[in-house]
């Protein structure tokens, strides 16, 4: 397989036939065992997460969606995260959501990546708690969460007594969502957007955050909200700083 998951992929509940027992064991203990395996293959995040959620209520859909999984591993034994010897200590974060991508609740995806450097730190790929009525919504929403990961590895550097001078750059694709934060005239026109989001404010105005915009095709963290073709799937995976250790440097 090129990729964890095809592009064209949309799981739901209803899809194929309910595993017996047997068959829901082996499916349980094959995705524990893919959870673990994400500390070091972040490439396979989101397929995981999604194949998560049907731990509970697994089917023969499920049972080959994540056999999938296994071929593109397969395929990439050699294949983990790269941490340059020299490398600088300026926090950098990616958000990105996909809006009401779940086909059951309607629920949008976050997806985060933050780097040091040049070298990737943290990640994450997870359903938001809340629907959301606007992408705008959605996007914010991640930003927030991002933020306070952010904030989270900057009180953890500064217990480990490395300090961070410069700002965290943080970049989002959605203008709007970087507006709400950036503007305070739109707020009268965002209050349906929980107040715990406008810590992003907050962090603009103490001078920790930076917010940039970036587009769409080189949104990092895009690769933890939704399965891409194998083009696109790959360019973000060498720009989260994965390397194949069996390929000559």
């Amino acid at each position: 397989m090129a990729t964890p998951m095809t592009h064209t992929s949309r799981l739901s509940p209803d899809q194929g036939t309910p595993l017996d027992n047997t068959a829901t064991s082996e499916y349980r203990r094959l995705l524990g065992h893919l959870i673990y395996l994400t500390n070091t293959r972040p490439d396979i995040t989101f397929t995981v997460h999604n194949l998560s959620q049907f731990i509970s209520n697994s089917t023969t859909f499920h049972q080959q969606a994540a056999s999938c999984i296994l071929r593109y591993l397969k395929g990439t034994l050699g294949d983990g995260l790269f941490f340059p010897y020299q490398n600088n200590l300026t926090l950098c974060g990616f958000s990105d959501s996909n809006w009401a991508t779940c086909p059951t609740t309607r629920k949008s995806v976050t997806g985060y990546s933050i780097f040091i450097g040049n070298s990737l730190i943290s990640w994450k790929s997870k359903k938001q708690q809340t629907i959301s009525r606007s992408s705008s919504k959605a996007k914010y929403q991640a930003m927030a969460t991002t933020t306070c990961e952010l904030q989270w590895i900057s009180y953890l550097l500064h217990d480990l007594h490395i300090p961070t001078t410069q700002p965290a750059n943080l970049y989002c694709d959605n203008q709007s969502a970087i507006q709400i934060p950036s503007n305070q005239a739109f707020h009268e026109r965002t209050k349906h957007i929980e107040i715990d989001c406008h810590m992003v404010c907050e962090k603009l105005s103490t001078g920790f955050l930076k917010l940039l915009p970036i587009t769409s095709a080189m949104q990092v963290a895009d690769i933890f909200t939704k399965p891409l073709i194998s083009s696109q799937f790959y360019i973000l995976k060498n720009k989260l700083g994965m390397k194949n250790i069996y390929f000559p440097a």
